[in-house]
């Protein structure tokens, strides 16, 4: 089984294609292909709201749910590995009255 990903151009979120041809973020909405190349087919006409088109291979877990087979999709699809912000301090301190 296959689904459409890509980065929607305005944001650069992680959507999927769903089944009315519009753009999900979320990839149990995404509609499912039986063949890499029939999903490939309908990527070519895509591309105007999203870039770095992709077909990905994926399976259905025992509960019904999509999941990606590769790595790097399981990332995409649930979000950063690291918390971006750990080595950054957001507290600010002022000294001094403003001018």
């Amino acid at each position: 089984m296959f689904v459409i990903t890509g980065n929607r151009l305005l944001d650069g979120g992680v959507v999927f294609l769903a089944p009315a041809l519009a753009w999900v973020e979320d990839i149990q909405h995404a509609r499912r292909y039986q063949s890499d190349q029939s999903a490939r087919e309908i990527a070519e006409g895509l591309g105007d709201v999203v870039v770095n088109l992709d077909v990905i291979p994926v399976a259905c877990n025992d509960e019904g749910r999509v999941q990606p087979l590769r790595l790097r999709e399981r990332i995409r699809v649930g979000g950063p590995t690291i918390n971006p912000f750990a080595g950054i301090k957001l507290e600010r301190s002022f000294t001094g009255k403003p001018s």
